[in-house]
């Protein structure tokens, strides 16, 4: 192998007005953030671009906003203030275009930072719990900066990369980024029974990390035959397929295998995954591509929302006019979901945030963003119910969705909407 360098040596090679685009969730190569991050004072208008990341973000301090501007696919909570501060843009775009962006140099890259699990013997390395855009990024990049972590899990799938496509490379060994699950709340435990009661033995599971998706998983224990094709998962799914509730014997795509683009979640998740083929870690492109999320009968897709209006209008990415996180991919998996034979697509969110304020409201705050419109809803569940708003008028989803609202709302949102003249 060619020599490794020290992070601070790899890091050099950043330019003043590069871009640099940075491995996302738990694969963010920490050794070489903190490297660049400290050449704050030589560096000038760097654009850092990234999905949301796990660990520190120590460039998007406002005081090094001359160093580094922050270009966010996906806002996390370690950059959401640059947004408000001035030294942070976000980019709107569905996750499964994401490497396109890159394939056809709309967002030319110069850098490209990444983690991936030592070179086996073959000199073949793995980027591990994060594929995503990685591959497009790596393909496309002047420059590939790798952070040679043995703590890295060697996933199965698209994100095998032999170690001469590196440019440069440094050895670290440090934890990964993990997320240990939660205790839902009885609302969320309530919404969990629900969503189960929908899915059908043989359905293949879209589902992301929270406490919404870890209910729904620990109430699947008596199915049979379930599927997984989805973005990313976390813990909860594990025991399910070491009991074989968890087997992809009926998708539609890949059956036998289980399929995402990242992983999030505790140690337990990465020790399993890490030389596990049953495990199929495949690009964005590839995973939250509708044509062939479709392709697996009774696809069912369950995401959130940060509101949504009583017409069926989802607002997942911002509060009012504030960016809060982003499209991710939650279009690719509810149209996916909708056009699979017996497929659900699922709407699933507490009815009143932790202080009260309701969700399910009369119209969307000013300036909020539709990421799931009307025509695509389906599925809306609270911990008040279900309700199915495919194929329903205004006034009948108006009905359905003020009943299954925080009953300390139902009166005034029905009564504020039709006030408004809207019918």
């Amino acid at each position: 192998m060619y020599k490794s360098k020290t992070p601070e040596e790899a890091v050099k090679v950043i330019k003043s007005n590069d871009r640099v685009y940075i491995q996302a969730a738990a694969a963010a190569p920490q050794a070489l953030i903190n490297a660049m991050s400290a050449r704050h004072e030589e560096l000038r208008n760097v654009e850092v671009c990234h999905l949301h990341i796990e660990g520190d973000a120590p460039y998007a301090d406002p005081k090094y906003s001359k160093s580094f501007h922050v270009n966010s696919f996906f806002i996390g909570p370690n950059v959401r203030h640059t947004l408000k501060a001035g030294n942070g843009s976000y980019t709107p775009v569905f996750l499964s275009e994401l490497p396109l962006l890159f394939k056809k140099n709309i967002i030319p890259l110069d850098i490209a930072l990444i983690q991936v699990s030592p070179p086996d013997k073959h000199g073949y390395c793995s980027l591990g719990v994060t594929v995503a855009a990685t591959l497009a990024a790596i393909g496309n990049a002047k420059h590939v900066i790798a952070q040679i972590n043995p703590n890295m899990p060697r996933t199965h799938g698209d994100g095998i990369i032999h170690y001469t496509e590196f440019d440069t490379f440094v050895e670290v060994d440090e934890p990964l980024h993990y997320h240990e699950p939660a205790k839902p709340t009885e609302s969320e435990e309530k919404i969990g029974d629900f969503i189960a009661e929908l899915i059908e033995d043989k359905s293949t599971l879209q589902m992301g990390i929270g406490n919404i998706p870890n209910a729904v998983l620990t109430r699947l224990g008596n199915h049979k035959d379930l599927g997984l094709h989805t973005e990313m998962f976390s813990d909860g799914v594990i025991d399910l397929i070491l009991n074989d509730v968890i087997n992809g014997n009926y998708k539609g795509i890949n059956p036998g295998r289980a399929m995402a683009t990242f992983l999030m979640g505790s140690k337990r998740l990465f020790e399993y995954v890490d030389d596990n083929p049953f495990i199929e870690m495949r690009e964005a492109d590839f995973v939250n591509n509708v044509g062939i999320i479709m392709q697996n009968p009774r696809m069912v897709a369950i995401n959130s929302a940060i509101e949504i209006d009583v017409t069926g209008q989802v607002c997942a990415d911002s509060i009012g006019s504030r960016m809060y996180s982003g499209v991710g991919g939650q279009m690719d998996f509810i149209r996916g979901a909708s056009l699979s034979e017996g497929g659900k697509a699922i709407i699933a969110l507490p009815s009143v945030t932790k202080k009260g304020v309701n969700r399910i409201v009369p119209f969307l705050k000013p300036g909020a963003g539709v990421v799931t419109t009307r025509a695509h809803i389906h599925y809306v569940v609270t911990e008040y119910g279900v309700a199915n708003l495919y194929g329903k008028t205004i006034k009948q989803r108006v009905k359905a969705l003020t009943e299954i609202a925080h009953p300390d709302f139902r009166e005034g949102i029905a009564r504020d909407y039709f006030d408004g003249k809207v019918y």
